[in-house]
């Protein structure tokens, strides 16, 4: 059997696709099983649970003391107190002991008088169920205690065992089978990192869609990973349907490939109801029916895995469960720079999330739908309606968020210049103080001045070479932050120069090298402190940029520049030496360059930045630093410079 080509004919809207797949699989609930109480935290009760008991099932004593007949204290007073003899009317009785016949309330050990052993004086008297935990005050024998639907929380436990109720019949979690496919991809148990070879993907999407199916409630099985052939595939989803699984995920071969399997499978089994939906990432996602069983076909990149999954296969599971639709906290984000987006997706757009000013200010991650870690290091996710292009600089829209506000606020945002220590920065500071976290985004000096300048961050990492006196950022604060007063801390002095692959094929060892030996060179962005470095140093050498092969390819951190070089995109780029040291590559010296934290001076004294400050001040940080290489700590925490509102350039 062979395949085509697949194409979109008929894509859906989020909303058009959802309604789709609810009204197919309408009356899809799972079956019903009987748990022991203690074992049903989380899970949905099929009918009402009516408590057998009540709690308390006797009259308690409520406090330490003497029980007695209330009528016996009355008329107790300072001037006129009552005597009583424990054993006689009176009883010792301690916190939830069965109040003694006869008795129907509590004194309380410090109110009483110790005569000696047989007898005791009080002052005052006590009403009838006085410090009494009466029968049935909490729970009355054929109570409802929960209604059916109710999710059974950790609070619902002591209420049904304390009404009587120690076995409940609850909807079963669903069972959902995940098949990861294509012939890229190789299992991380099966095979060595020095193995893998270009072309090899180590596979992890089914761990992360089953780690999503326990967040929806659900039980998961792993099917072998299976290679692209058409044949295996459907002879496995056959065999699969016709089992005790409530969902089937296919992994893969969701797209418009001649090698994506997944529509021709479900086709061929059953029915495909929706190939295509206008979101992005997520576009190839599809779903459909075999032998009443619904089938999804799950893009395999990554984030487009994962948002495929939280949108449409989540949902249902919780459907099958009668379980709620997950809460969502949504908080007014304004985006530090514009945004554009494609008219007629729906965009689900990662962000780093900070607040500045009392303002929560948001920057954008890259949007490939391949890249992991956009969902490892957000904050929030931001949708972007299909109906519009973009959203303006500081409008404010609604950002889902991926961690709690509190942790939010005790962020300090970094914005500006890339450095290494900046993530080991982020490690670092929370040994210092484990509620304060780093978010750094990577603009260049420039964009983080004007970051500071926007009241967008709280601090800005940059490292801009004046060429006049050879002094670094100084200048540009007092042009561009001319109505600000910050402050100027140094982080590192670092050594920028030339990174090279292994064993420096191409003998460069100079700048001048880059137009004479004719190499592919990779820049960094317009803007960032490096570029500028760069650009200095090819006027200072009469070097036009019309003579460096490659000087419009740009990355923004210095660790992609190595990487550039490392996997043959370019055979030289100007970076610092801990970038090449980290990938194993050579590196040329150009430069000893200085990296400062321009910080506004509203920020400096509050808690979250001296944090910071207290930890680049540690041996233990400096120490880390100097072990990457290429790096020296001694001004490292020193105030370089503080800005007077009134200088001006």
């Amino acid at each position: 059997m062979k395949s085509k080509r697949n194409v979109y004919l008929d894509m859906k809207s989020i909303e058009e696709a959802k309604k789709i797949l609810f009204d197919l699989f309408e009356n899809h609930v799972t079956k019903v099983e009987t748990l022991d109480v203690v074992n049903s935290k989380g899970r949905v009760l099929v009918k009402p649970a009516i408590a057998a008991v009540s709690s308390p099932n006797f009259h308690a004593a409520a406090m330490d003391g003497i029980a007695v007949a209330a009528k016996a204290t009355f008329g107790a007073s300072e001037d006129s107190p009552i005597r009583l003899c424990p054993g006689k009317g009176a009883f010792w009785v301690n916190t939830g002991h069965v109040m003694p016949e006869g008795t129907n309330a509590v004194i309380m050990i410090e109110h009483l008088n110790i005569i000696d052993e047989n007898s005791v004086e009080i002052e005052a008297p006590v009403f009838p169920w006085q410090h009494v935990r009466k029968m049935g005050e909490d729970i009355v024998a054929t109570k409802l205690l929960f209604p059916r639907g109710h999710r059974i929380n950790s609070y619902s436990l002591g209420a049904l065992l304390s009404g009587g109720i120690f076995t409940v019949d609850v909807y079963k979690q669903p069972k959902v089978l995940i098949i990861p496919t294509g012939s890229e991809l190789k299992q991380w148990h099966e095979i060595r990192i020095d193995q893998l070879k270009p072309g090899d993907v180590v596979e992890s999407n089914s761990s992360v869609l089953g780690g999503l199916c326990e967040d929806y409630g659900a039980q998961f099985d792993y099917h072998p990973m299976l290679k692209d052939n058409l044949e295996n595939i459907k002879r496995a989803v056959e065999t699969s349907a016709k089992q005790e699984y409530d969902m089937i995920c296919i992994i893969g071969g969701s797209s418009a490939g001649s090698e994506d399997f997944a529509k021709p499978v479900i086709s061929s089994l059953g029915e495909v109801y929706v190939h295509g939906i206008t979101m992005m990432p997520g576009k190839p996602m599809m779903f459909g029916k075999i032998f009443d069983t619904p089938v999804f076909g799950i893009p395999g990149y990554p984030v487009s895995a994962i948002v495929a999954f939280e949108q449409f296969a989540g949902p249902l599971l919780l459907k099958m469960q009668k379980l709620p639709e997950r809460e969502m906290t949504l908080v007014p984000v304004s985006p530090a720079r514009k945004i554009a987006s494609k008219l007629g997706q729906e965009e689900f757009l990662r962000v780093k999330i900070g607040s500045v000013d009392g303002k929560l200010m948001s920057s954008q991650l890259p949007r490939g739908a391949g890249s992991i870690t956009t969902l490892t290091e957000a904050d929030g996710i931001i949708r972007i309606p299909q109906n519009i292009e973009g959203i303006s600089e500081n409008e404010k829209i609604q950002a889902l968020l991926l961690r709690p506000l509190s942790a939010i606020e005790n962020t300090i945002v970094i914005t500006g210049s890339h450095d290494n220590t900046l993530d080991l920065l982020a490690d670092q500071i929370k040994s210092v103080s484990s509620d304060v976290s780093i978010s750094s985004s990577h603009v260049g000096s420039m964009g983080g001045l004007m970051a500071v300048k926007k009241g967008a961050c709280h601090m800005a990492g940059a490292h801009l070479l004046d060429p006049e006196d050879g002094s670094y950022n100084i200048s540009y604060i007092k042009k561009y932050l001319p109505d600000q007063k910050v402050r100027l801390v140094n982080l590192v002095m670092r050594d920028q120069g030339l990174i090279v692959p292994k064993t420096n094929p191409e003998n460069i060892q100079s700048i001048e090298d880059l137009k004479d030996k004719n190499v592919q060179f990779i820049n960094r962005q317009p803007g960032s402190g490096t570029r500028i470095l760069f650009d200095y140093k090819l006027k200072t050498l009469g070097i036009s940029t019309d003579d460096i092969q490659g000087y419009e390819n740009d990355e923004y951190t210095h660790l992609s520049v190595a990487v550039s070089v490392l996997s043959g995109r370019a055979d030289v780029g100007l970076g610092i030496q801990a970038a090449a040291q980290a990938l194993d590559l050579d590196f040329i010296p150009i430069v000893t360059e200085e990296y400062d934290l321009v910080i506004p001076d509203r920020f400096y004294e509050t808690r979250k930045v001296q944090v910071l400050l207290e930890t680049i001040a540690t041996r233990k940080f400096q120490d880390r630093v100097m072990s990457l290489g290429g790096y020296s700590t001694k001004n490292t925490g020193k105030v370089m410079y503080i800005s007077d509102k009134s200088e001006t350039l």
